[in-house]
């Protein structure tokens, strides 16, 4: 097992608190980091150069986002697919949430390497596994895969050959070839399946992938990042203070820092008294760099 940690172990940069923080973008432009606070709900701006949190209070709940070339946001919130000005105000709706919004919304999200927004919802009850992961295209929403209950971990492989996403809640990371010149995308596969114990139900949630092809994933309910190889095997296991991160994003100017959300929503009082840093916001130097964030080119 590879050690590629300059750091001994996760710091805090920020005791946010949130009820369910999620999907860290690294700005290289401007050199900070925006996350979510799906259940608050806002988007944050975090600059680690001064430790300064400001936030961006939406009207419905945010479940992932990037960055536009032109400036400003794209967003899957409850209702649909919006674009947000650089305050996160929404602007206009691209399309619409197909599924039915009093129990669906959407959750984890990206753009590829071409500039194409990708954006999965969650199946709020987990009972009909009637969740997806869309690609958007122009004003309509095409279904790359279903049957999800949570969809999540989605990310992409450096030459644009693989598309990774999980369904959390099914302990699986799956993958599909992928055609990033075209945007082609083929039939999925388990590639990862994670075997549960009764004293350890950490889950493959929120994902990165580094510079070397590497998929690190963060293990909801299993207060760890681990790291896998591109054959899908586990290479390295990062523990964290707390119980529920929720996923991980390459940021700093070298790209080196591996930033990490977490949640506090839903958890047992005992918990959260043992875990008083639940919701914040993690980072750990590494020795692998990331890869810049792809922005939406509409």
């Amino acid at each position: 097992m590879t050690v590629l940690s300059v750091s001994s172990e996760f710091q805090c940069v920020l005791n946010a608190q949130a009820q369910l923080g999620e999907c860290p973008r690294w700005d290289e432009r401007e050199q900070v980091l925006y996350w979510v606070d799906i259940l608050e709900p806002a988007l944050h701006r975090f600059d680690p150069a001064t430790g300064v949190d400001t936030k961006f209070m939406l009207p419905e709940h945010i479940g992932c986002f990037s960055l536009c070339e032109g400036g400003g946001f794209i967003a899957g919130l409850r209702s649909g697919i919006w674009t947000l000005d650089e305050h996160a105000r929404p602007l206009d709706m691209i399309a619409s949430n197909p599924e039915n919004q009093r129990t669906s919304r959407f959750n984890d999200g990206r753009c590829d390497a071409a500039g194409r927004f990708f954006a999965g919802t969650v199946d709020e009850p987990k009972a009909g596994g009637n969740a997806h992961l869309y690609r958007l295209v122009a004003s309509a929403l095409g279904v790359l895969s279903s049957g999800l209950m949570t969809s999540n971990g989605l990310a992409f492989s450096p030459d644009g050959r693989w598309l990774y996403h999980s369904d959390t809640p099914r302990f699986t990371v799956y993958r599909s070839p992928y055609d990033v010149a075209t945007g082609a995308c083929g039939k999925r596969e388990v590639w990862i399946e994670v075997q549960p114990t009764q004293t350890d139900r950490g889950r493959p949630d929120g994902a990165a992938v580094d510079a070397e092809g590497y998929y690190w994933s963060a293990f909801y309910e299993g207060g760890r990042v681990v790291r896998f190889s591109p054959d899908g095997e586990i290479d390295a296991v990062y523990p964290l203070p707390v119980r529920c991160p929720t996923m991980c994003a390459f940021g700093g100017p070298d790209l080196r820092t591996l930033y990490v959300t977490s949640a506090r929503s839903g958890r047992p009082a005992d918990e959260l008294a043992r875990e008083p840093l639940a919701g914040a916001l993690f980072a750990l130097r590494t020795e692998v760099h990331g890869l810049v964030e792809p922005r939406w080119r509409g």
